[in-house]
């Protein structure tokens, strides 16, 4: 397979920082690579080096006269009256049919495309970069951080186009379920160094920790040999019959080297200081409305939550998901009805841009300090800053020289130490590294208070939620299944979209917003969509049936195959046919994988009509 592209000793300083250190590594076409690594590790520079945005100090980056490499942009560059469909053809230079089909993959359909880009959630803007991006038919993409604000379905519509690309690609994140199911390699930068791993990142975690092992035990043996050579100098070096000896043996502990292992940081391990638990109603709400003053974006909203329950509030960017937290958090007042929070229960409200409250004038160590609750130790304030890399003197910076990363982590790690009894999360996985995606995961599951949270990272959502708030066409109630239903139900719904080539479906009935598109503006526009949520549903349904009957065929032919051979044993017992055993196995684990398959398929269907009935 020939090298598209090639790093040769890349280095790179920021000051007296070194970023990167002969750097090495080589891509090939189709290799599609997840690249991981702590934050500050050198990700971000290392694409910027390779899309021609940052200058190396040193080393080379060659480039095969095939490569048609593209990028991601992180920068919006369309102008603020351009529409989609404007913004396309001119990006790319391709008609307008030909933007059109490219925008529909990831459902930018029919009269969205007259849309301008700026009235556009941050999701949707991303779709609209993705499908500019391709146009330029590229055979290898570098894609940094791109699931950073994606909802859910945009993520898996990614998944999708990206599962189909016919090229390569280096991609930057810290959803690990993302990079499972669209990396086949691994990229890892630590310590200056690159680490290309032929497999996806969970056989890439299990390589290292069997190298770790195998190095340690070495090291152990090598540790042993060195003492009892050393024994055995001590003991006969002063004796003229076995001088020569003891000289042999130390030659030979200076010949045996231990294998040397890289410094890695240490595991993160967050702890959310404990409150008292308690049983009853956190939370109710009574024929809430939520928006704002020009328009309604969701009404009638009843929703009862009981103390220590961790809620997923889930939809799509612009169905109102955030305008639902900050109307409980007390941030944006109610449109009509009524909620109420359990008595005594005091409230933390994390925002996505929560970080434009720091004072610049406070170091880490004073907001921290400030933030934390009574009886908080100054230790536990220390600790939870190296949680979150402010470690040793950086807890002295100035707020006002941290980046917009570096500050979201830093309101986060006050929130966590306020000792609040609910939390309100708005998108915190965003500048954190899987590692502490998932250890912040960890804590908040442990975590004896009430938590309502919005968040697209399905690692993260999978180890705390324990029920599930749906955002959908105006209406937001709880979701009757498990998450895994949830994710399940958008991924049918976006393969079978992607099946029919979504330019064939029909016209979008919302309008764009501040919010992003599909804001209703009434309750009567909320009863509309009430209704077409149920037609979804039903759909789905028509979908899922429609699944399982091609399943209970296939199995009805593996069994009926099934059935011959063992009749075949049957009759002439005395027989031996590797050939057919071998098959007989493979049926076996068929049948196994295809009934399990069809379980699941069953209990999902069994969700969406308890849905459809409420």
């Amino acid at each position: 397979m020939s090298v598209l592209l090639q790093l040769k000793g890349i280095g790179k300083r920021y000051g007296h920082t070194t970023i990167l250190e002969e750097a090495s590594a080589s891509f090939s076409k189709n290799q599609k690579i997840g690249v991981i690594g702590r934050n500050g590790a050198g990700k971000s520079t290392l694409c910027k080096i390779i899309i021609g945005e940052e200058e190396m100090d040193t080393g080379e980056v060659i480039k095969n006269s095939e490569l048609r490499l593209n990028y991601l942009e992180q920068h919006d560059s369309f102008g603020p009256e351009e529409t989609i469909i404007q913004f396309l053809t001119r990006s790319s230079g391709e008609d307008d049919w030909r933007a059109a089909e490219m925008a529909s993959n990831f459902q930018l359909d029919n009269e969205i495309l007259d849309t301008k880009i700026t009235s556009l959630a941050g999701g949707y803007r991303t779709r609209v970069k993705l499908a500019a991006m391709l146009l330029k038919n590229p055979n290898f993409l570098v894609l940094d951080e791109p699931s950073n604000y994606l909802d859910l379905s945009t993520l898996i519509l990614l998944e999708n186009f990206l599962l189909e690309f016919n090229g390569g690609y280096l991609i930057v994140s810290h959803d690990r379920e993302f990079l499972k199911r669209t990396c086949d390699h691994t990229l890892e930068v630590e310590n200056g160094r690159l680490t290309l791993y032929p497999g996806n990142i969970e056989d890439y975690f299990e390589f290292k920790e069997e190298q770790l092992a195998q190095k340690l035990a070495y090291n152990k043996t090598v540790e042993k040999k060195k003492e009892q050579l050393q024994e055995f100098v001590d003991r006969f070096k002063a004796k003229a019959s076995t001088a020569t000896r003891a000289k042999s043996k130390m030659k030979l502990i200076e010949k045996l080297k231990t294998i040397e292992i890289a410094h890695s940081a240490a595991t993160v391990n967050i702890r959310i200081p404990q409150i008292e638990k308690k049983g009853g109603v956190a939370f109710s709400s009574d024929d809430l409305s939520v928006g704002y003053p020009d328009r309604t974006v969701a009404s009638r909203i009843r929703i009862e939550v009981e103390r220590g329950e961790r809620v997923a509030v889930l939809g799509d960017n612009g169905q109102g998901k955030t305008t639902f937290l900050r109307t409980i958090a007390g941030n944006l007042p109610s449109k009509g009805g009524s909620f109420r929070w359990g008595t005594g229960l005091k409230i933390a409200y994390y925002a996505q841009h929560v970080f434009s409250t720091l004072h610049p004038s406070d170091d880490i160590f004073t907001h921290l300090s400030r933030e934390a609750a009574d009886g908080v130790s100054t230790q536990d304030v220390l600790n939870m800053a190296g949680c979150f890399l402010f470690s040793g003197d950086e807890v002295k910076k100035k707020v006002s020289v941290l980046s917009g990363g570096e500050r979201a982590r830093l309101c986060l790690a006050g929130l966590l130490l306020s000792k609040s009894h609910v939390i309100l999360l708005d998108e915190p996985t965003n500048h954190l590294d899987f590692e502490t995606v998932e250890a912040l995961g960890r804590a908040l599951k442990s975590f004896a208070g009430t938590i309502f949270f919005i968040s697209h990272d399905r690692t993260f959502v999978n180890l705390i939620a324990t029920s599930i708030v749906d955002v959908k066409n105006g209406v937001i109630a709880k979701y009757p299944g498990s998450y895994e239903d949830y994710v399940y139900h958008l991924e049918m719904h976006a393969k079978s979209n992607w099946a029919a080539h979504s330019h064939d479906a029909k016209p979008s009935h919302h309008t764009a917003s501040s919010e992003g598109v599909a804001a209703p503006t009434n309750e009567n526009e909320s009863e509309v969509n009430a209704k077409e949520h149920q037609r979804d549903l039903k759909k789905e349904m028509t979908v899922l049936k429609s699944r399982i009957k091609k399943m209970e065929t296939r199995l009805k032919h593996l069994e009926e195959e099934k059935q011959v051979l063992l009749k075949q044993i049957q009759n002439n017992p005395f027989h031996y046919s590797r050939d057919r055993n071998q098959r007989l196995k493979e049926l076996t684990q068929a049948l196994e994988r295809e009934e399990a398959e069809w379980l699941k398929l069953q209990e999902n269907l069994e969700v969406l009509q308890k849905g459809a009935l409420s």
